[in-house]
């Protein structure tokens, strides 16, 4: 089979079949046909694959560029092999570039506080914002896991959210009792449930509601977050999942535990985790910089 034609049927199985989204085809469709375009009627093997991802490198793509050819390749591939179109995947031998894992945004506890005190707890939205993001530095949540909570998730009593996690998998996390109370009393605010105000709830189900009393969505949180920073006047960029990463640092620098850590974060591998061991050690060097009254050369130049 010519690959032209294979890559023309992949991308219809995936449009047709997998309901891939425009932009997911059209990066595949470009991949695929530089690919095509450097095979020139070859017979495709590991060799030719090699060929490929190192003339992608010498004419300065990146690691990340080169990996993301790679996985449209071997997807190609596999695709065709389910197919019964090819005998065997020639990209499953290429090993793939290891990517440099960039280390998370943390900020400081103070830059925390500055932000929380941004929502006027007056309002409902105010006081829906202000538990928001207690629960994001109480818990570390997603912020798909935040907006995806339903009453029954939460237990008061016991300090405990149960939350359903990437692949559908649960967890329960606990919560401090600053966080039960701030929940409790969004919960429990009147304006929640008089009828023909602008906030009346009509999903009882969740636990956050927008403007229109339906169930908050992801990316309301984060425009919330991005109002909130520009009033707050910090440096920077403050996005919910800077709270994840700040609260995991936190919870390192204070004696936690890194398969502790794992379990609260919902990490399927230990080894995401670690990563927080890099962001601790990057602050100590900040911090013992910038507050060290001998941090700065003293040297002077010998005349």
């Amino acid at each position: 089979m010519e690959l032209r034609n294979a890559i023309q049927d992949f991308l219809r199985y995936l449009e047709v079949v997998k309901n891939a989204s425009p932009h997911t085809l059209r990066n595949y469709h470009l991949d695929l046909k530089a690919f095509e375009a450097f095979v020139n009627k070859q017979k495709v093997d590991k060799r030719i694959i090699r060929g490929y991802l190192a003339r992608l490198q010498m004419q300065g793509g990146s690691k990340r560029t080169v990996v993301r050819h790679l996985s449209s390749i071997r997807s190609l591939f596999k695709y065709l092999l389910k197919e019964k179109k090819v005998k065997e995947n020639p990209a499953v031998e290429v090993g793939s570039p290891k990517l440099d894992k960039p280390i998370p945004k943390s900020v400081s506890y103070g830059e925390v506080e500055e932000l929380f005190k941004q929502p006027n707890t007056e309002e409902l939205l105010g006081l829906r914002d202000r538990t928001i993001m207690e629960l994001f530095y109480s818990s570390g949540l997603r912020v798909s896991e935040l907006v995806g909570l339903n009453r029954e998730d939460f237990s008061c009593e016991a300090r405990s959210l149960r939350v359903r996690g990437k692949g559908k998998k649960e967890r329960i996390i606990p919560v401090t009792k600053n966080v039960a109370q701030w929940i409790k009393k969004y919960l429990g605010d009147p304006r929640r449930y008089e009828e023909g105000r602008p906030h009346f709830q009509k999903d009882p189900k969740a636990i956050f509601l927008n403007k229109w009393g339906t169930r908050l969505s992801a990316r309301s949180v984060d425009r919330l977050f991005k109002g909130y920073l520009q009033r707050s006047g910090l440096a920077g960029q403050i996005t919910p999942h800077t709270i994840r990463h700040t609260i995991a640092t936190h919870w390192l620098e204070n004696g936690m535990d890194l398969k502790t850590i794992q379990v609260l974060l919902g990490h399927n591998s230990l080894g995401t985790t670690t990563i927080y061991t890099r962001v601790s050690t990057k602050l100590k060097r900040e911090v013992y910089e910038s507050s060290h009254p001998r941090s700065k050369s003293q040297i002077t130049k010998v005349k």
